[in-house]
């Protein structure tokens, strides 16, 4: 793999949140002697995109339904960043590829159900090579499942306890880009619901308890919540950051490094008076109910954001988000993690949450959790761990742990 032209490619480098990441490696790759290039499908919107920037790094085109076309891609970097989706769409020929190549991977993709294809696809071959392959490495799922992750650690580490639970508690600002809404619309389209409902969808095995299984249910409504003392509300990113996070602790479980023997986690979101959780509540209700019906997604796709458009560079900039997690130890005892930042969470800290992952895995791949060997369709925690967090603190996130004084 050291003879390969590039640490990384970027590869959808001409979408909405594709042509951040390119902003993002050109101010953040040079001083780390990365040799990077993009990609895409349209050499011209990508040579518009690098003119831009004003970055000098190759322009490589593949569409990404073109496998030959890919691997060639494929087959001269170290790792891919992809940033192009519905990735149930677009993301089959890419990771077939880096499977085969042995090409490290992540992207920011939060559609579960094509994930879970690919764990049943690749994971094996995969985690026989030690090829990283880590989907959900944009604000879904790396602040719930870093985290979770960090928690769990600090009690083994300093309190040498077992974590048994682990809540998490959002708050943020900002806007939806087009590629975000044609992922949701294609879930919907593909019937993909009915498996994201599913509370141990990623799992590796299917071994839970029935204390696990309880309290793994998604939340329905909104709630006064006693450790945090304040009121909380569904998260509608829920149904995609508890699965990765269940994922990881099974993965960890597998690898005789458990997180509890009881483990669970669960999370919301915050609010500092009722009317506020019970609205947002009800109005996500509502929009669930207009997209499970085909004619009704018809008539809303046209009226919103579009692939290759998004929120303005004010609204990202305004933007910011919160997580704070509270994790439980067996004896009671509390740990607390807070990751924060400021820029709109869909686009922001997504970009610096996927290119910090690709990072971790181009620069430090023998720091990574597991060695150089670990390998398969592994998630943010197991991938990436605590590189991922020392990166993330390096690029100014507010990432802490401590203990809890509640």
């Amino acid at each position: 793999m050291s003879e390969r032209s590039y640490d990384v490619i970027l590869y959808g480098a001409s979408g909405f949140v594709g042509k951040q990441t390119v902003q993002y490696f050109a101010k953040h790759a040079a001083s780390q002697t990365v040799r990077w290039a993009i990609a895409g499908r349209n050499r011209q919107k990508l040579e518009a995109v690098r003119d831009q920037v004003g970055v000098n790094v190759d322009v490589l085109v593949a569409d990404s339904r073109d496998q030959q076309a890919i691997d060639a891609i494929v087959a001269q970097t170290r790792v891919i960043l992809t940033t192009a989706g519905p990735f149930a769409l677009y993301g089959d020929a890419i990771v077939d590829a880096c499977v085969r190549y042995k090409t490290h991977y992540v992207d920011i993709t939060g559609e579960t159900p094509w994930v879970r294809t690919l764990i049943d696809r690749y994971h094996s071959q995969a985690a026989l090579d030690g090829t990283r392959i880590i989907p959900c490495c944009g604000f879904d799922s790396v602040p719930s499942d870093l985290g979770a992750y960090l928690i769990v650690r600090y009690l083994q580490r300093e309190l040498h306890l077992p974590c048994q639970q682990v809540k998490a508690y959002f708050q943020a600002a900002g806007g939806f880009n087009g590629g975000t809404l044609a992922s949701a619309f294609n879930l919907y389209d593909s019937k993909g619901l009915a498996q994201m409902n599913r509370p141990f969808l990623l799992n590796p095995s299917a071994n839970q308890s029935p204390t696990q299984i309880e309290r793994s249910h998604d939340p329905q409504l909104p709630f006064f919540d006693a450790d945090l003392k304040t009121w909380v509300a569904p998260f509608f990113m829920g149904v995609v950051n508890t699965r990765i996070v269940r994922r990881s602790a099974g993965l960890y479980e597998d690898w005789q490094e458990s997180y509890g023997a009881e483990f669970s986690y669960q999370e919301y979101l915050k609010f500092n008076e009722p009317l506020s959780a019970f609205g947002l509540t009800a109005a996500l209700g509502l929009m669930v109910g207009v997209l499970q019906q085909p004619q009704l997604r018809s008539l809303i796709k046209p009226i919103l954001p579009q692939p290759g458009s998004g929120p303005s560079e004010q609204t990202m900039n305004d933007g910011w988000f919160s997580c704070e997690l509270i994790g439980t130890a067996s004896d009671g005892r509390k740990v607390q993690v807070t990751i924060r930042d400021q820029g709109d969470p869909g686009n922001r800290a997504t970009v610096k949450f996927v290119c910090e992952s690709a990072l971790c895995l181009a620069l430090q791949a023998d720091e990574l959790p597991g060695g150089s060997a670990r390998g398969g369709i592994l998630t943010p925690a197991t991938g990436l761990g605590e590189v991922l967090a020392e990166r993330l603190r390096g690029a100014g996130m507010t990432v802490d742990v401590y203990l809890s004084s509640n």
